[in-house]
């Protein structure tokens, strides 16, 4: 029997539903929440009472630190920033690309990867090659054969939030240092479920939101820097990126040593606190074992849910395919409508690209697929 890996009982959500959706809104745990309350009712509602300038500026270490050792970085190329979107939309104007060159990125991707690029594509500034996640190839295979010389940049989500496909961020380096062209992975969709190894993808950016697997709330993302972004200016500086910021300094731009330039401003320093504790509960289990209670999910749920017509995007057992994000298709069954019957038995889930999206986390046990099976089951009636 699949256990959860965490005390269920820090998931109140849990004594009244099924929850299978920590790829949108994820569950908070309750060590995150009790710090969260202690640090807003303790430290943060005093104002500066209880909280120097100092100490505002060395909120972010404790953090900086933890999600290093979580993504396998050098801790000095960790940029604690208020969401994924805002260092993904300073990208276009930190990378020197060739000209008319082509971005290539994936037409199903998650909307923040693709909107910055399609801004400076409206403005001629360069061309993007949209290539299709399908179930009948590799994602992989399909990005490395759509990189040439005329590529300048490759943005991809390395587990695809709709479909869970994953792609092989090690071989899609190799390919685009090859042209010479950037890389930017967001792993938002895979950072505290599976391994993300930052130093050893060797991408220019690695990006993660703080919520979802990572078990944050919003408000607060983190983003691994190639050690040469390390040295340019910021698109957007703002003042926290200065090298003591409240020498309140505006004639100069002077920027604080490695990716705390990239810091831009008072940001929720609540959601910080929180995401410290999370992140410090993950690295606690290990990637490894939290990935192995996913699959170990996963597998009962394709194995079952199959019997009443439901499939997979992408066999389990397949290295394209993600083990926490299973997308489930069905012949003649809509999901919508499925969805709807399944929330009416307090079953969260998600409908993501025509498909019921289930997301397992630590949290998860065997009773939770067992109560999705039988929903699915019920459908059919």
């Amino acid at each position: 029997m699949t256990a959860s890996l965490f005390d269920r009982s820090d998931y109140p959500t849990l004594r009244g539903s099924v929850y299978l959706n920590q790829a949108s809104l994820g569950l908070i745990g309750q060590p995150s929440v009790a710090a969260m309350h202690a640090f807003l009712d303790g430290v943060a509602r005093h104002g500066n009472l209880y909280l120097s300038d100092t100490d505002e500026v060395s909120l972010c270490d404790a953090i900086r630190e933890s999600s290093s050792r979580l993504l396998h970085a050098d801790k000095q190329q960790v940029a604690i920033v208020t969401s994924a979107s805002e260092i993904l939309g300073q990208l276009p104007f930190l990378f020197k690309r060739k000209l008319n060159s082509t971005v290539v990125v994936v037409s199903s991707d998650f909307p923040a990867i693709t909107r910055p690029w399609l801004r400076q594509a409206a403005l001629n500034n360069c061309r993007l090659q949209f290539v299709y996640d399908t179930a009948e190839r590799d994602l992989t295979e399909t990005l490395v054969d759509a990189i040439d010389d005329t590529t300048g940049v490759v943005a991809v989500s390395n587990v695809q939030y709709a479909t869970g496909s994953s792609v092989d961020v090690f071989r899609l380096r190799q390919s685009t240092a090859q042209v010479g062209a950037r890389l930017i992975v967001d792993a938002t969709q895979a950072a505290g479920a599976i391994n993300v190894d930052a130093t050893g993808w060797a991408a220019d950016v690695v990006v993660a939101s703080g919520y979802k697997w990572l078990g944050g709330h919003g408000g607060v993302a983190l983003a691994v820097l190639s050690r040469d972004l390390l040295e340019e200016l910021p698109a957007f500086p703002g003042w926290m990126g200065a090298p003591d910021p409240f020498a309140f300094d505006a004639t100069s731009l002077s920027m604080a040593d490695g990716a705390r330039r990239y810091t831009q401003s008072t940001m929720s320093y609540v959601s910080i606190v929180g995401l410290e504790v999370s992140i410090r509960q993950l690295l606690l289990l290990g990637e490894a074992r939290i990935e192995a209670h996913a699959r170990r999910l996963a597998s009962m749920l394709v194995e079952e849910a199959s019997k009443y017509g439901w499939q997979p995007f992408r066999s389990i057992v397949s290295e394209t395919a993600s083990p926490h994000i299973v997308s489930l298709g069905h012949p003649s069954r809509n999901a919508a409508a499925t969805l709807e019957r399944l929330r009416g038995r307090n079953i969260v889930c998600s409908v993501r690209g025509g498909c019921i999206r289930v997301s397992l986390a630590p949290y998860n046990d065997v009773t939770d697929v067992c109560a999705l099976i039988e929903a699915l089951g019920a459908t059919e009636d």
